[in-house]
C-alpha cells in the first residue's frame, strides 16, 4: 500500500471513528438511518448529480446492479449497526464489527480480486484484528461476560457486532469491484447506493410518521453531523481502494478503533484503558506492516 492510501486510510478512519460515536450518543433507530441519508442527498447532491449527468448515460445493468446491491446492503448494515448500540456498548460492538470485516473482505478480496498479501502483510493484518480485540479489553471482555449483569449485554454486543461485521465485509466487497472492475466513481457508488436505499425506508417510515417526527426534532443534529463525515469517509476508502489492494485497504480501516477509544473513552466514559493502549500499539504495527507489505 502506497503511503498516499495510508493517508487516505487513516483520515477516513478518524472519521469514520466520530460519526459512530455521534450515532451511539443518539441511539437513534429506524428513523435515524432515513433522516441521515435524506441529508446525505441534499447535501451532497451538487457533487453527485454533476458527476452523474456525465457518467450515468454510459450505465448499463452492471453498474445500477451493483447500486443497488450496495444501498441495500449499507441499508442493513446501518440498522444492524444501530440496533447493536442500543442493546450494547460500543466498546464492544465497533470492535467486534470491525474486526470480523477485515477478515471476511480480505479474504474475500484474495478470492475473488486475486490479491495475495505477503507475509508480512497477513502479520500486520493479524495484529491489527489483535489490536482490536485488545481495544474491546481483552480477557477482561470474557470477564464481564461471566457477569451476571453484563453477561446478556456482551452476548448481544458480540452478536450484533458480528452480524455488522458480516455486513461490512459484503459491502467492501461489493463497493471494491465496483471501483476497481466496473470502474464506477466511489463519489456515485457512495451517493447513488445512498439515493437508491431510500424507497425501502419510506413505507415504514409512513406508518410510523409521528415517531419520525419526533425523531427528527431530537436527533437531527447528530444525523446532520453523520451525513456530512460519513459519505466523505467512505468515498476516501474507495479512493484508497482504486490505488491499493483491497485486502490492504479493508483491515488498515481499522486503525479507528484507536480512535474510536480515545474518543469514546472520553465522551461516554468507556474504562479498560490498559487494554486500548496495548491494542493501539498493536494496531499501529499492523498497519505499518500493511503499508510495508
Amino acid at each position: 500500500m502506497s503511503w498516499f492510501a495510508l493517508a487516505l486510510v487513516l483520515v477516513a478512519a478518524l472519521l469514520h471513528a466520530a460519526w459512530n460515536v455521534a450515532a451511539k450518543k443518539a441511539g437513534g433507530n429506524r428513523h435515524f438511518v432515513l433522516m441521515g441519508a435524506l441529508l446525505i442527498v441534499v447535501l451532497w447532491a451538487p457533487l453527485g448529480l454533476w458527476l452523474g449527468w456525465r457518467e450515468l448515460p454510459r450505465w448499463g445493468l452492471t453498474e445500477w446492479a451493483l447500486i443497488v446491491a450496495s444501498g441495500l446492503t449499507h441499508l442493513v448494515y446501518f440498522n444492524v449497526l444501530l440496533k447493536g448500540y442500543r442493546e450494547s456498548d460500543l466498546t464492544v460492538v465497533y470492535p467486534v464489527a470491525r474486526g470480523t470485516g477485515p477478515l471476511l473482505s480480505s479474504v474475500g478480496a484474495m478470492l475473488l480480486l486475486s490479491e495475495w498479501p505477503s507475509l508480512v502483510g497477513l502479520a500486520g493484518l493479524a495484529g491489527i484484528v489483535g489490536g482490536i480485540w485488545l481495544i474491546a479489553g481483552g480477557p477482561a471482555l470474557w470477564q464481564k461476560a461471566h457477569d451476571p449483569a453484563q453477561r446478556a449485554r456482551v452476548r448481544a454486543g458480540l452478536g450484533w457486532g458480528a452480524l455488522t461485521g458480516v455486513l461490512i465485509a459484503g459491502y467492501t466487497l461489493i463497493d471494491g469491484y465496483a471501483v476497481k472492475v466496473v470502474l464506477i466513481s466511489p463519489i456515485l457508488v457512495d451517493y447513488f447506493g445512498n439515493l437508491a436505499r431510500i424507497p425501502f425506508m419510506i413505507p415504514s417510515t409512513l406508518k410510523d410518521w409521528a415517531g419520525f417526527r419526533a425523531a427528527w426534532a431530537t436527533l437531527w443534529h447528530y444525523a446532520l453531523l453523520m451525513a456530512v463525515i460519513s459519505p466523505l469517509a467512505y468515498v476516501l476508502v474507495l479512493y484508497a481502494a482504486q490505488r491499493a489492494p483491497l485486502s490492504h485497504v479493508a483491515p488498515a480501516r481499522e486503525v479507528s478503533m484507536l480512535f474510536a477509544a480515545l474518543i469514546g473513552g472520553r465522551m461516554l466514559g468507556e474504562t479498560d484503558r490498559g487494554w486500548r493502549v496495548a491494542g493501539a500499539a498493536l494496531m499501529a504495527a499492523g498497519v505499518i506492516a500493511l503499508a510495508i507489505g
